[in-house]
């Protein structure tokens, strides 16, 4: 397949050297020499990952190439969630570090050079020239790295402080492009960053893939002396922000139990350490804390620590109608005092007369009484799944080649899997003109042909402009098989204006599907004054698809609103318009 952009082909006078094999080669060159005793005797995976990330922020300040940013971010992400410690899988040798995903060659050399060492040069060298204030800058939601940039070179704003001040001064208005409304959405960001590193709470993204990670590894440390162990809290609950992780344990020997957890490798600190509970610090920051308790008491331990607060205050009042008292160690008979000790959860809820209640429902949403009706909704699980609708390949922003994302969903079981590159509009993520998205169908078209009962559909997410246009022509559109709309730009307007410009786009014929409709990036971005009541509404006329995005940082939208939009709305489901009309 030709890429959309070719050149005539001459013979060179001397081979060309690429970026990444001179990056491989100064790496090598400046561990060639005996290195010095390493500056400290273990690095953390988390400093190792924050190290690769900042170095992803750099190039992208430097206007590098996506992929490089992702490619030093990826490797940032795998070694964050890593069960071992990165520098034992080291052991003295760079190519060990390449079994982590997403490390290769250069990355690993640079590692190598940093325990080898203790200084990593490539580092050295990028950030040499940069206020580490700029680093701060990014991490403001609307500020992007070409905008500070400039407000570095032509403002001398190097940190938050300095630009609080800088737009309180009317400074930026000396910059083409800024103005009042900037001023205000500036503003705006700094509050929403400081709100931000106030809070505990991590992405359920990130703690999730954490937690399994050390229930792992304490599973694997204590062996047969742990009957039952589970993460509990607001992470069994999915939540989409967690504070702390509960780790739960069912064990006859709660101080061996104990011993074991304290030692493991991903703890950094120990909090406290009792007789059957302890809390630590991890490497990574977040802090897990253990409760143990004897088999016996499994089901009525795992329920109380899984909460809801307000869930289990229902459940405890109608454990006291009925003549109980209900606890984390058991239900007791409030007239003999008699101790009922219960193993399994299931034997809680069936106690009180209600069917076992999934712990993503724990909220004190009306599930404890669909419980006692035995109607409870039937909860989706990957299993389920049969396709994705949008997906991201190299051809935009994405980290992947059609056919490695191809190969990768029908190993997850999926039958089909649409290709929803960004359009054009969306600059900052190298979209899609009509032209080259001719070019990627072509692919698209030689991939399907080595397929065997799995399709990949022709689709593009197409950006939304403020005044509800499209970013490609309805003749464009409805060439494809499917089509997401998105808004990524102009979030600022008004509620009116927002929902205004949505409907446009719901209403257009060619638009299949209303992608994260609310926009929002979870305690980085507030979610659009979009008119929701509204939105459904229009979606139920049109037939119009909304998204539930995925993405740990989106979920969007909530399971708030797509409850609403299930109950308010329920006969919008009888008459959807199907993207199958092109295919």
């Amino acid at each position: 397949m030709a890429n959309a952009k070719s050149a005539k082909k001459t013979k060179p006078a001397k081979k060309a050297t690429s970026a990444k094999t001179r990056e491989i080669r100064e790496t090598k060159g400046n561990g060639a020499a005996a290195p010095p005793a390493p500056l400290k005797s273990k690095w953390t995976n988390q400093e190792i990952a924050t190290l690769l990330y900042r170095i992803g922020d750099i190039l992208e300040l430097q206007g590098e190439t996506v992929f490089k940013v992702i490619a030093y971010r990826r490797a940032a992400d795998s070694i964050e969630h890593l069960g071992r410690n990165v520098q034992d899988i080291w052991a003295g040798d760079p190519k060990n570090l390449r079994a982590i995903n997403g490390v290769g060659e250069a990355i690993a050399l640079k590692i190598d050079e940093l325990f080898r060492t203790g200084h990593m040069s490539y580092y050295e060298k990028i950030s040499k020239d940069i206020p580490s204030g700029l680093f701060e800058l990014l991490t403001i939601p609307g500020i992007g790295p070409k905008t500070v940039m400039r407000l570095w070179k032509d403002l001398n704003i190097t940190d938050v402080i300095s630009l609080e001040a800088g737009v309180r001064a009317g400074k930026l208005r000396d910059l083409a492009g800024f103005g009042a409304k900037s001023e205000e959405k500036i503003l705006a960001g700094i509050d929403a960053q400081r709100r931000k590193k106030s809070s505990t709470r991590v992405l359920l993204g990130r703690a999730l893939p954490f937690a399994e990670v050390v229930v792992a590894a304490l599973r694997e440390a204590c062996g047969s002396m742990c009957e039952h162990i589970e993460a509990a809290g607001s992470l069994r609950r999915m939540r989409a922000t967690i504070g702390d992780i509960d780790i739960v344990v069912a064990s006859d020997k709660p101080d061996k139990v104990i011993d074991a957890f304290v030692h493991l490798p991903q703890v950094r600190e120990v909090n406290a350490q009792g007789g059957t509970k302890a809390s630590i610090v991890a490497g990574n920051g977040m802090q897990v804390d253990l409760r143990v308790l004897e088999p016996a008491r499994w089901g009525t331990a795992l329920q109380y620590f899984t909460g809801s607060k307000e869930h289990s205050i229902e459940l405890r009042q109608i454990a006291l109608d009925q003549g109980l008292s209900l606890s984390e160690w058991d239900f007791k008979n409030l007239k003999t005092g008699k101790e009922i000790l219960l193993a399994r959860e299931e034997e809680v809820y069936e106690k009180l007369g209600m069917s076992w209640i999934p712990p993503e429902l724990r909220e004190a949403t009306g599930e404890i009484r669909a419980a006692q009706k035995r109607r409870l909704p039937h909860l989706i699980e990957l299993r389920d799944l049969k396709g994705d609708l949008q997906s991201h390949s190299k051809w935009s922003d994405g980290g992947y080649t059609i056919e490695q994302m191809a190969q990768a969903a029908q190993a997850r079981g999926l039958h089909y899997l649409a290709l929803t590159d960004h359009s054009k509009g969306l600059g900052v993520a190298r979209g899609l003109d009509f032209e080259r998205a001719k070019l990627e169908w072509a692919e698209i078209d030689q991939v399907n042909a080595r397929l065997k009962d799995f399709r990949i559909l022709k689709g593009i997410e197409v950006e939304i402009h403020a005044d509800g246009s499209m970013d490609l022509p309805d003749e464009a559109l409805a060439q494809f098989d499917l089509v997401l709309g998105s808004t990524h730009s102009a979030l600022g307007q008004s509620r009116e204006q927002m929902t205004a410009r949505v409907i446009k786009a719901l209403r257009n014929p060619y638009v299949d599907i209303f992608a994260h409709p609310t926009g929002r990036l979870i305690g980085t971005r507030e979610p659009s004054a979009l008119d929701l009541e509204e939105l459904f509404k229009v979606a139920q006329e049109t037939g119009t698809i909304l998204e539930i995005n995925g993405s740990p940082e989106r979920l969007d939208l909530s399971d708030v609103h797509a409850r609403r939009a299930r109950t308010g709305h329920s006969h919008y489901y009888k008459q959807r318009r199907t993207f199958a009309r092109r295919l």
